[in-house]
């Protein structure tokens, strides 16, 4: 991708005109057209993200300096990120971040990038510990950090402890939580699942976003998540239910009467994984929360006493 003066006309298009004229609407606008070629879903919003990272401003500031001219500096390292992107990059690796819950939040490829799906399990966690003075919590899996870090940025009180088999995603999850001033309340360790805790708790919630997808499905996945996101947060085994399954038989012990655990699952999961914690007598299996698809999202269970 070249959007500069050397650049020779295609055709049906008009002579390229002189480099002062690549202005960042023209850059959108030619950025947004290839991308669409090469197959991207959000072309446009590829183009605005990806611009704003090399000018270092906030999207809505393209569109106050519409006709501002941008040097070939910029230019080169834009053309640098379209390439990468036209070749199934995710966009949020290319630029290191992603939004969460209205917060910027650090990615990279050690860590899961953080879907909007996933914000359902803060909210239900802050639903959960509602009028409790200083819940505990464990984030199981936690990697970017994303629902731990909302979670207690959202709740004062809320002290985490953040668990992940990953050094690598743990490091990028700390930074996350210094950025957004609450590394004091949220403790990392390095370990398998609930491991790390075996011997501490009770807790008032345990919350996970588990692998969850089926080894054979992984395969299938969109080239930007199967070639790039780390297959150890997708692959959830044969059935998808491996690592929930041992999450389940982990978590009743370590949490208080009445605690609470909650799950990110598939859309399709719901019957299965209700009928996994159904099989142990010292839950009680709650709702289903859904997302905004209507598709089953959240899975919670509640320690009977």
């Amino acid at each position: 991708m070249r959007p500069d003066s050397q650049e020779p006309a295609t055709a049906g298009e008009s002579p390229r005109r002189s480099d002062d004229d690549w202005t960042i609407g023209r850059l959108l606008a030619w950025t947004a057209e290839f991308l669409k070629k090469r197959g991207s879903d959000s072309p446009r919003l590829d183009a605005e993200v990806m611009l704003a990272h090399v000018l270092d401003y906030e999207r809505v500031q393209l569109y106050t300096h519409y006709e501002e001219i941008v040097g070939e500096s910029a230019r080169g390292k834009y053309r640098d990120l379209v390439r990468r992107r036209a070749e199934g990059a995710p966009v949020a690796y290319l630029v290191g971040r992603k939004e969460f819950y209205s917060l910027r939040f650090d990615v990279s490829p050690a860590v899961l990038i953080p879907r909007p799906e996933t914000e359902f399990l803060v909210m239900e966690f802050l639903a959960a510990v509602k009028g409790l003075e200083s819940p505990s919590a464990v984030d199981v899996g936690t990697g970017s950090g994303c629902v731990a870090v909302a979670s207690a940025k959202h709740c004062a009180g809320a002290r985490f402890v953040a668990i992940d088999v990953s050094p690598d995603a743990l490091a990028v999850a700390r930074r996350n939580a210094e950025r957004h001033e609450v590394a004091d309340r949220i403790e990392f360790l390095q370990g398998d699942l609930l491991a790390p805790v075996a011997d501490r708790g009770p807790f008032d919630v345990i919350v996970s976003n588990p692998p969850y997808i089926p080894s054979a499905v992984v395969d299938e996945l969109d080239p930007g998540v199967r070639d790039f996101e780390p297959r150890l947060a997708l692959d959830g085994g044969a059935d998808g239910l491996d690592v929930i399954a041992r999450l389940v038989d982990q978590a009743a012990p370590l949490l208080k009467p009445g605690g609470r655990l909650m799950m990110e699952i598939g859309f399709d999961q719901d019957e299965a994984v209700r009928r996994l914690i159904g099989e142990r007598s010292d839950y009680e299996v709650l709702p289903t929360i859904c997302d905004l698809q209507k598709y089953p999202r959240v899975i919670r269970a509640a320690r009977k006493s």
